[in-house]
């Protein structure tokens, strides 16, 4: 059977397992779903375990799960409010743009992360028009992630795949399509846990350098050494599906995993479990209990676990 809407961040494919269909099952058995519900089970379906916040995330669907409500999700930010990871974007966007402009890299007195803007671009090495124009593609990633969502309908901040789903060079870039090419036959990257078929580009690392993502400013410091002419980075690139292995939050998240196995009904065992987070869940429901088996199931599918 095919996995239902809810399952839209997990690509199971085509054919739900059989842990997915038996948690659908408790879905029919509670329906019709209440507001509530709907509204937390909205939060898992929209849950990115790549993302800076994922352990935060978690946390406040735990939070949902134990009281029965939440005022959390896409939109709720105050207005006018600013992440510290949005200035971490800005300043990357400001340092790459000061470079491209012809300013010595020494002169950029901006801080990317915990980084000094002239270490970054330090990776670069002497200037040339390919490496320009690929730092100004990475400029456009990241604004249009920084922008939205202007960036969906301003054709001014969209950026244009350089490789993802690209057989051809894209019409944007026609007038530069050797720079193109020389992008997305650069294949630095290997050994990526995930990765299928062997080849992950330059093009494909600055298509998928998001600025969410827990490793941003790495994987950014990663790709400008490429760029520079590093083909062998001592460092592995991590991009939503790929490398999730080296996520930070995946001890934690595994015994999160464990405690909703154990709220759900599964014998005790050696696993490690969080009776604080047990304890808050409090008393088992159908409702508690599919909610907390989507949870489980969507992050052990997310991160390989």
């Amino acid at each position: 059977m095919t996995a239902r809407q809810w399952w839209s961040n997990c690509d199971v494919g085509a054919e739900a397992d059989s842990e997915i269909l038996a948690i659908d099952r408790l879905e029919d058995q509670i329906a019709p779903i209440s507001k509530n519900a709907s509204k937390i089970r909205e939060l898992i379906e929209t849950l990115e375990m790549c993302h800076h916040k994922a352990e935060k995330w978690v946390s406040n669907i735990l939070e949902a799960v134990a009281t029965g409500e939440t005022s959390k999700g896409l939109g709720t930010r105050a207005p006018g409010q600013i992440h510290p990871n949005e200035v971490v974007s800005k300043n990357a966007c400001g340092a790459l743009s000061a470079w491209v402009a012809g300013c010595p890299s020494t002169s950029i007195d901006l801080t990317i992360g915990t980084v000094p803007a002239p270490r970054l671009l330090a990776c670069l090495g002497e200037r040339s028009p390919v490496k320009e124009w690929q730092v100004q593609r990475v400029i456009e990633k990241i604004r249009s992630w920084t922008d939205w969502p202007k960036s969906e309908k301003d054709p001014s901040t969209q950026y244009v795949w350089l490789s993802y789903d690209q057989n051809h060079c894209p019409d944007h870039y026609s007038e530069h399509e050797d720079f193109w090419r020389q992008t997305v036959e650069t294949m630095p990257f290997e050994d990526l846990q995930g990765l299928n078929d062997g080849e992950f580009s330059l093009g494909l690392a600055i298509d998928l350098l998001w600025t969410c993502h827990w490793k941003f400013v790495e994987n950014l410091q990663i790709v400008l050494e490429v760029i520079g002419g590093n083909l062998k980075p001592e460092r592995p690139f991590a991009a939503c599906a790929w490398n999730i292995a080296l996520s930070p939050i995946r001890p934690r998240m595994e015994v999160v995993c464990n405690t909703l196995n154990v709220f759900c009904g599964e014998a005790e065992s050696d696993k490690e479990i969080d009776s604080d987070v047990l304890s808050m869940l409090g008393e088992s429901t159908q409702e508690k209990e599919w909610l907390a088996a989507s949870l489980a199931k969507t992050i052990r599918l997310q991160l390989g676990l």
